[in-house]
């Protein structure tokens, strides 16, 4: 079974190698030798240094000495690697937090100009219930005091504001023209190491991700899955495409397995919230400070472990005069398609709904015994 876990640090250290390693063709040019027996020496300094070459017309003593210099420079086009990220990094910001009973590490990344940071929920969430602290380091060293403006644990998005202007905040992406085998590039603090670029490809779209941690509530991500390294401290960092747009937002990790002393490392599935789904969560936050989702109006079963998401077979399983009640929907009813996508789980509903917005119609799928039946409904505002 694989196991989701968040990627937040909790202090530890790591040394990773660097990702990529420049190289440089060199040519030496030959020098041409003379009647007089010129002397042609050719020097190498450092491994990217540049290379000089020497003449001596006729002779080493009471004669010309040209001495001609050639310098090796490495340009780098915008659109590069490290032109990307050159661009991107002055945008994420590190996050530490201080309670009473300890502290973490995860990063954020700047959304507006006026000082408003978009990072996970679950990166703050012990500050905010337990009056701890939040500071918030740019990536020249700046430290602030984050304020938390909202936070939602059902999209695992918070909104932070520090007292800053006239900051670079990212360019939008749009998440719903991605496809797999896109480049990526993953920007944040892994085990507190800021500042770091890892590379990749969106690997899968749509992906249903849980992610939750001990005691805490659990998040339910229509994920986009990436295959460049995403660790603990990750959380809360842009993944940002080949224009440097950000496209998602660093969110889980999948893991072989998790104790309560350690925490896995990246195995090459990393799971990041859609953009756009995050764009919208945090301009309702900013606005009121707290964000809707949308339901259906029913309870499912989440230990079901046949085909598709069943509905409780327990009283209240219905919301009175909810969507799913207009339409007809009884409990024991087993939930297989959503518009045009299958429902093998409940989790899978559960995000492909939260995936819409309050007031979208969309038509369902459901099995009552070995009958189908197709309805439309409008979704409504799940309960905070």
């Amino acid at each position: 079974m694989t196991f989701f876990q968040r990627n937040k640090n909790k202090f530890s250290t790591t040394v990773a190698q660097p990702w990529w390693e420049a190289s440089q063709k060199r040519n030496l040019k030959k020098s041409k030798s003379t009647s007089t027996g010129a002397i042609a020496i050719a020097v190498t300094a450092g491994v990217f240094g540049g290379i000089a070459i020497v003449n001596f017309d006729g002779g080493i003593l009471g004669h010309r000495v040209n001495l001609v210099s050639v310098n090796n420079s490495i340009e780098r086009a915008p659109n590069s690697v490290a032109g990307i990220a050159a661009r991107v990094l002055p945008s994420v910001v590190s996050i530490s937090t201080v309670t009473s009973t300890g502290g973490g590490t995860g990063s954020g990344f700047i959304i507006d100009e006026n000082g408003y940071i978009l990072t996970n929920n679950h990166v703050v969430q012990d500050a905010a219930t337990s009056d701890g602290t939040i500071t918030v380091t740019l990536n020249d060293g700046t430290e602030f005091k984050g304020k938390i403006i909202g936070r939602d644990a059902a999209y695992d998005l918070a909104v932070l504001k520090i007292s800053a202007t006239k900051l670079p905040a990212m360019q939008f992406g749009d998440s719903d023209k991605v496809a797999v085998g896109d480049a990526v590039l993953a920007v944040g603090s892994p085990l507190g190491l800021s500042g770091t670029v890892t590379l990749g490809i969106i690997s899968a779209k749509d992906r249903a991700v849980t992610a939750g941690e001990s005691g805490g509530t659990s998040s339910f991500i229509n994920a986009l899955q990436t295959d460049a390294a995403v660790n603990p401290g990750n959380s809360g960092g842009p993944l940002v495409d080949s224009t440097g747009a950000v496209i998602g937002v660093n969110s889980a990790i999948a893991s072989l397995g998790i104790s309560q002393t350690t925490q896995s490392g990246s195995i090459g599935l990393g799971f990041a919230i859609p953009i756009n789904q995050a764009r919208k969560t945090a301009s309702q936050l900013i606005k009121t400070g707290k964000a809707t989702y949308p339901v259906i109006g029913v309870s499912v079963d989440m230990g079901f472990t046949g085909e598709g998401a069943k509905i409780s077979n327990v009283s209240g399983s219905i919301m009175s005069g909810g969507p799913a009640q207009k339409a007809g929907l009884k409990a024991g009813d087993v939930i297989v398609g959503l518009d045009n996508k299958t429902i093998s789980s409940a989790e899978e509903l559960i995000v492909y709904v939260r995936s819409k917005s309050v007031g979208d119609r969309v038509s369902v799928k459901y099995l009552r015994g070995t009958t189908t039946t197709i309805v439309s409904l409008v979704l409504v505002a799940g309960k905070n």
